[in-house]
């Protein structure tokens, strides 16, 4: 590893003087995107809250009926708020009727979504998603015996949103009891005002500027029911083959003391799931190296885990259709107040909250002026033979890790030996000692300005060397073995915005059966 070091080192320091922009450039602070994380506002956000605490409950089973009380008011008034920030912002209600089912939808239901969508100039089809939801639950008094105060286990994990919590066992709830509490008082400040908190205001303030990519706001409802309106909008989003790039769900982000008194309000976690390399880890990674960027006094953890243990939210939904999504939540919960009447303003943190938004803010505005991710995956042309690329040109352009440009067919580039076969990715053994990576472009030609690939040892968390390649879509490490570290390639724009990392990743060699002749 110490020989990698010093040659990928010498390789940069090369690559500097040859390319088209350097380190300094890529890292820059852009200033639109300063913007908008300076223009993120406590008061506004403050405001927020203490509307959607004052309609008593936003459970999804109450009465929509009211003007001023109950599920019906809070999503018509999300709705008009949201038309009101900008004529840019296409705001719609996505509405389904729900059937009775489960010991939490207790009748057939109306479920609304609310949707504001800030088209994209440059690259309209490609969608970033900001989402929390707007439901609210009290459980009431539980049923007598269980174990002390702790993360409730009032429903499955795989079913359960929110209240699908590990801790000490407790008798389930009933529908009886479930009917019986949906009008209790649910003010859900923290669970999850505070996101939807988010939702509102980064439409609000995004929504005067213009991106690439469409910017995508959701109030999602039926959470405390099952993630009920997210796997429906994430089962759309998929059946209509929308191109999501990345889904930065908020949810309970409103607390910055734990409830065994552990305070930290310069900390956020950021949960993607188990599978290394996975698309919603390295959203997880862009999160992290972005959102410390912009906010240097924030920490922002990237957590390998699906979500706290046995607990479910609306990430999880667009993460099974394989879409990049991460839940972004506070490390200080206090679960007394969860799903009580009890989860007030004042028994939460706006300032905290303020912090955690102008961290999505500044990872939603950057991926919605980045450039689309490069892709390392063959192209394969109809009738090719198994194993030939068809972007494996006759000259493709290459440069090495001495800087060099060069031309001729690399005998590897096309996937036809040492690299594997068929659609895998484009990274190959070169001479059999040597890192050959190649990649596509994806999206417009002029939205991309050079290429970096990245690198690290296979049990770091987070990627540790970055070489810029200028445009080449072509790139050798001399002597470096392909079996000894993990690879990336990330696009960069003119105006130095970053894509998400793509990862070289193989799939794993499938169970062979063979079959025998008995004997």
């Amino acid at each position: 590893m110490k020989t990698v070091s010093w040659r990928v080192l010498a390789a940069t320091a090369v690559l500097l003087l040859s390319a088209g922009f350097t380190p300094a450039d890529e890292k820059g602070i852009n200033p639109q995107v300063r913007k908008i994380v300076d223009e993120v506002s406590e008061a506004r956000i403050k405001g927020i809250i203490e509307k959607l605490v004052s309609f008593g409950t936003r459970n999804t089973m109450s009465n929509p009926d009211s003007p001023d009380h109950g599920v019906g008011a809070a999503r018509q008034w999300i709705f008009d708020e949201l038309k009101s920030y900008s004529p840019r912002l296409q705001v719609r209600f996505d509405k389904w009727r729900v059937k009775k089912q489960g010991q939490r939808i207790f009748k057939d239901i109306d479920l609304y979504d609310v949707v504001a969508v800030l088209p994209g100039k440059t690259m309209p089809e490609t969608q970033i998603l900001v989402t929390g939801h707007y439901d609210s639950l009290n459980v009431g008094n539980r049923p007598p015996g269980g174990a002390p105060a702790g993360p409730s286990t009032d429903a499955p994990a795989a079913a359960a949103g929110e209240d699908g919590r590990g801790g000490g066992q407790r008798p389930q709830l009933t529908p009886a009891d479930y009917e019986k509490n949906a009008e209790l008082p649910a003010p859900g400040a923290c669970d999850d005002g505070s996101g939807t908190a988010a939702v509102m205001e980064l439409a609000r303030v995004m929504s005067q500027y213009e991106f690439d990519k469409t910017l995508v706001f959701i109030a999602f409802a039926g959470e405390e029911q099952g993630l009920i309106g997210s796997t429906l909008e994430a089962a759309k989003a998929k059946k209509e083959t929308q191109v999501v790039e990345a889904v930065l769900n908020n949810d309970i982000i409103g607390t910055d003391t734990a409830g065994n008194g552990r305070t930290d309000n310069s900390s956020v976690s950021v949960y993607s799931d188990e599978i290394m390399d996975s698309p919603s880890q390295q959203l997880a990674r862009f999160a992290h190296d972005i959102g410390e960027l912009y906010l240097p006094s924030m920490k922002v953890n990237p957590i390998f885990l699906q979500d706290r243990i046995g607990r479910g939210g609306d990430h999880t939904p667009f993460q099974l259709e394989g879409y990049a999504a991460v839940r972004i939540s506070t490390p200080n919960e206090i679960y007394a107040n969860q799903h009580h009447a009890t989860d007030t303003v004042e028994n939460m943190s706006v300032p905290y909250t303020t912090r955690v938004v102008r961290v999505n803010a500044a990872v939603a505005a950057s991926l919605a002026l980045a450039p689309k991710p490069p892709l390392v995956t063959r192209e394969m042309r109809p009738g090719a033979g198994r194993g030939t690329a068809a972007n494996a040109p006759e000259t493709a352009p290459q440069q090495t890790a001495e800087g060099e440009g060069r031309g001729g067919r690399n005998a590897d580039a096309g996937g036809r030996g040492r690299g594997g076969r068929g659609r895998g990715p484009m990274l190959t053994r070169g001479s059999g000692y040597d890192a050959v990576m190649q990649w596509r472009l994806a999206g417009p030609e002029s939205s991309v300005a050079g290429y970096a690939v990245v690198l690290r040892s296979t049990t770091a968390p987070f990627w540790e060397r970055e070489i810029p390649v200028g445009k080449a879509t072509q790139f050798t490490l001399k002597d470096v073995s392909i079996d000894d570290l993990r690879f990336g390639v990330k696009a960069i724009g003119p105006n130095g915005a970053e894509s998400l990392v793509t990862p070289y990743v193989f799939p794993q060699r499938q169970k062979s059966v063979i079959e025998t002749v008995d004997q």
